[in-house]
């Protein structure tokens, strides 16, 4: 694989999952601005923490002091002034990659860490070993599970039941996976339940709940097989998925681009 045809594959990938990445982020933003346009003329500034890419952050509503951001390779950081200063608050264990955060709406003490970085145009990007729980907000940490996922590109949580999260895992994308797709919890981790499975060869990019009615999700799903000679995205297990209801089938609503080898 040439280094034109890894930038190539990275660029569209980060495209995709941009674009997936606001439609998730909009409807909870809309719904706290009370359904009002998105404010103008933001301007960016860095604010830190110095270290690599970050790949996840997550905002305490109602609290913008708060924030939490997980690097690609550098484990959670936590500001509590804006962003003046940063903690690293998960050094204690044996993963540096974190692909995921969010933070129960009304329960702002419980945050949830996906580990195992989801951006991948080459192979050797920083693997996870599963999802992780704290109840003090990032004091401590408790691994809930799902350690042979990989990769957890998403979480999300039922705006009216913490106890009940979702997991979109990528896997580990070396070959074909069974623990590849979307998982549930409705204990709050104690156990998981895999509530969507394309194929062994596909996993999930993104996944986003309809705040308004938490019993829509809809989850993207990326099939992907990278090697150290090689790299092949998409095919036909891709594309978005849709799932109304507790335990109603999922469908396609966008399917995927026809599969493309590079080397």
């Amino acid at each position: 694989m040439t280094n034109s045809s890894a930038l190539t594959a990275g660029a569209r990938v980060a495209a995709l999952l941009a674009i997936a990445l606001t439609s998730a982020l909009a409807a909870p933003a809309l719904a706290q601005r009370g359904g009002g346009p998105p404010p103008r003329d933001i301007r960016w500034r860095h604010i830190g923490p110095d270290g690599n890419r970050a790949i996840a952050v997550a905002g305490e509503p109602g609290n913008p002091a708060v924030m939490y951001v997980g690097a690609a390779s550098g484990g959670i950081f936590k500001t509590e002034n804006g962003g003046i200063s940063w903690t690293s608050i998960f050094d204690s264990h044996e993963v540096s990659a974190v692909g995921a955060l969010a933070i129960a709406p009304g329960h702002s003490n419980i945050v949830w860490a996906g580990t195992g970085e989801t951006f991948l145009i080459r192979p050797a990007h920083a693997m996870g070993n599963g999802i992780y729980r704290s109840d003090n907000a990032g004091k401590t940490w408790t691994r809930m599970g799902l350690e042979k996922t990989g990769r957890i590109g998403r979480i999300v949580i039922h705006p009216g039941a913490p106890d009940i999260v979702f997991a979109c895992a990528l896997g580990h994308a070396f070959g074909p996976q069974p623990e590849r797709g979307v998982y549930r919890t409705k204990d709050g981790g104690q156990t998981w339940e895999q509530v969507l499975k394309v194929d062994e060869k596909t996993g999930c990019a993104d996944l986003a709940i309809d705040v308004t009615n938490p019993q829509v999700l809809f989850a993207g799903m990326w099939p992907l097989e990278i090697n150290t000679w090689g790299l092949n995205s998409g095919g036909p297990g891709g594309g978005e998925r849709a799932q109304a209801g507790r335990s109603g089938p999922s469908r396609c609503i966008r399917p995927g681009p026809p599969l493309r080898e590079q080397q």
